[in-house]
């Protein structure tokens, strides 16, 4: 799971408890359950009856009076959606190029191929080379400056060094001829698997 997905998902969980929070304390109070089931509602507790208000009048206009107040009210909710909306941009922006031109651009012929299929094949070409345990690929950047992310995770006896080398040579080399790129940036992450203990008898 990458740290957009975690943040993305945190964010909303968060939210979605704050909203179900609220409605469940909106309607314990419209149906008036603590009076109706005899419960003691803790103190100070808002919205307990029918009839109560979140926001009192006083509370309401306590600091209304003061020259900061609205100032600061503008400037909270500004910032709060100049977050929201950089929180919006940020998922309508794609982090892979989605399609890719074979033979440079424009594509020769109109002959395109999908970044999920070029980072498919990239993966089975370097999980095939020797002493790698696993592979995963995904293309990453624009259309007309794509790299890869691999994720390389090694045998026990596996080289780092080798096994760059020969990832360099063979899976990248191939894709770079493949689609007619005159480079490929790659950033390769190494793992190295842990070893299965055998036991002696």
């Amino acid at each position: 799971m990458t740290p957009r997905t975690v943040l993305n998902r945190s964010l909303l969980a968060l939210a979605g408890l704050v909203l179900l929070g609220g409605g469940l304390l909106i309607l314990s109070a419209g149906f008036d359950v603590y009076r109706g089931r005899k419960l003691a509602p803790p103190a100070g507790w808002p919205l307990t009856r029918p009839d109560d208000v979140l926001l009192s009048s006083a509370d309401r206009t306590r600091w209304s009076h003061q020259g900061w107040w609205w100032p600061a009210v503008i400037a909270a909710l500004a910032l709060v959606a100049l977050l929201a909306l950089w929180w919006l941009l940020r998922q309508l922006r794609r982090r892979a190029p989605g399609v890719l031109s074979v033979g440079g651009t424009p594509p020769q012929e109109g002959v395109e191929l999908r970044d999920r299929a070029l980072g498919d094949a990239i993966a089975a070409e370097s999980g095939a080379l020797p002493e790698v345990a696993h592979s995963a690929v995904r293309i990453t950047g624009r259309t007309a400056r794509p790299g890869t992310r691999v994720r390389l995770t090694l045998t026990p006896r596996g080289a780092p060094g080798a096994v760059l080398g020969a990832l360099s040579e063979g899976p990248l080399r191939t894709a770079r001829r493949s689609t007619g790129l005159s480079e490929l940036p790659a950033e390769v992450r190494l793992k190295v698997a842990r070893h299965t203990p055998h036991r002696a008898e």
